[in-house]
């Protein structure tokens, strides 16, 4: 009975840590989409448009970065949420 205790009392504590961590996991999937089409649409740019493929290609790395960077910030807030 004790243990059970201890184990209600440590989920109770831990609730905005389960939070945090479905922000981030939200977060992190919601990159994972965002990258995903940024990279379908360029592959789909550069069938329709070879020779443009340099410019095509830096544009898609700058857009990723920006949904990396956003996915970063995202999960370092919903870490700062448990403290």
């Amino acid at each position: 009975m004790e243990l059970l205790t201890v184990l209600l009392q440590a989920a109770g504590e831990a609730s905005g840590s389960g939070l945090a961590g479905i922000g981030a996991g939200i977060a992190a999937i919601g990159a994972g989409l965002g990258i995903g089409k940024i990279g379908t649409s360029a592959l789909e740019s550069i069938a329709r448009q070879p020779e443009s493929t340099g410019d095509i290609r830096a544009n898609m790395i700058v857009a990723a970065a920006l949904v990396e960077g956003v996915a970063l910030f995202a999960v370092i807030v919903c870490l700062l949420m448990v403290l």
